[in-house]
């Protein structure tokens, strides 16, 4: 081989590693398989061992990227997260749509990556639209945690669960029971169609019903009200039209749940129809004290962006590493062990009546 071929062949092969590297950068050099794709998003931490001893780091940036803004719950659960966040000596910023679209998060997880953000918390809207853009965060050593609505879970560290989704998928179904006598229709008035912990909750709602205690309940319609207020207050009117023997209707979500009572306060299905759920003591107060509600159920939002904090920061310093078994200190929320598959849950939720709603202030 001549000089010039053996300089020549050095030099392809030189372009040829460099746009290797650079594939891999991006996508992964030579076929990636479907598992592959799945496991190549923790292959960085998958090794790494937790340090409980290790030092919270400070000056970190942390964002939060709730279902959408302006939606009072999570402007609450947000708001107690960045307040953390600056406590614990970092910077925190909520970020966002107005609309509940799947599609509209990933242009803001996309942003958040080129900030280089040492972590993202993400409500998710959907359980795997988001996940391309998650894996990109994750190649790139941002920790990611879901909360309120998971991700599939190779698509992030951890998931903070406000509480156990067996708990209030059925709880559900056991409150508007006792409140019908265990007889009637009912309905579901919930968020977007592909909301992760909506879909999870109801399922359980409709296994608790197949119970023989439920056999004189029927569920006759799940409907959606894209946690936008005149949609559901909408949807609500629709359900009691089409269903005139409907007795009750739940709603999971706190932007349903106060539509839902804003049209039946109004109209003459007051007192006729229950409408219960989850929801903030701030939105319902004027509903339970005017006898539309009698009950409804929610967690502290507070906490629940408090904790997201908390173990935000614990993933970047290396506290925890999101595996099952794992405990951590929330500060004054206390110790949490982390579950199967990355889930930390809250705890409990709290039901609200006539005789405890104006203890809360959320």
């Amino acid at each position: 081989m001549s000089a010039y071929s053996r300089t020549r062949r050095r030099a392809t092969l030189t372009a040829t590693a460099a746009a290797c590297a650079l594939a891999v950068t991006l996508a992964g050099c030579s076929g990636t398989t479907k598992n592959d794709a799945k496991s190549e998003a923790k292959e960085a931490t998958s090794g790494a061992k937790a340090d409980p001893n290790a030092p919270l780091k400070k000056g970190l940036k942390i964002a939060f990227l709730p279902k959408q803004i302006n939606n009072p719950y999570f402007t609450i659960l947000d708001g107690s997260g960045i307040d953390t966040v600056k406590e614990l000596g970092s910077t925190g910023k909520e970020v966002g749509s107005s609309d509940a679209k799947a599609s509209s998060q990933v242009s803001y997880i996309n942003t958040l990556v080129q900030q280089r953000q040492d972590a993202i918390l993400i409500a998710a809207n959907d359980p795997n639209s988001v996940c391309g853009s998650l894996k990109q965060a994750l190649a790139q050593d941002i920790k990611v945690v879901t909360y309120d609505s998971d991700t599939a879970p190779e698509c992030r560290d951890a998931f903070i669960n406000q509480a156990g989704s067996e708990e209030i998928g059925r709880s559900q179904i056991q409150n508007i029971a006792k409140q019908l006598g265990h007889k009637g229709e009912i309905a579901v008035l919930s968020a977007t169609q592909n909301a992760t912990n909506q879909n999870t909750w109801i399922e359980f709602m409709k296994d608790e019903l197949k119970k023989p205690e439920y056999k004189e309940m029927k569920l006759v319609k799940v409907a959606y009200g894209d946690d936008d207020d005149q949609k559901s207050f909408q949807e609500t009117q629709g359900l009691l039209k089409a269903y005139p023997n409907l007795k009750g209707i739940i709603s999971p979500t706190t932007v349903g749940i106060a539509a839902a009572s804003r049209y039946v306060s109004g109209s003459s299905y007051k007192g006729k129809v229950v409408i219960n759920g989850l929801g903030t003591p701030n939105q319902m107060r004027a509903y339970v004290k005017d006898g539309t509600v009698e009950q409804f159920a929610l967690w502290d939002p507070k906490k629940l962006g408090r904790l997201g904090a908390y173990v935000a920061a614990a993933l970047v310093s290396g506290r925890i590493t999101g595996a099952e078994g794992e405990k951590f200190t929330a500060g004054d929320l206390g110790e949490y062990t982390i579950g199967k598959d990355g889930e930390i849950i809250l705890g409990p939720p709290t039901v609200f009546d006539k005789n405890n709603i104006d203890d809360f202030d959320f």
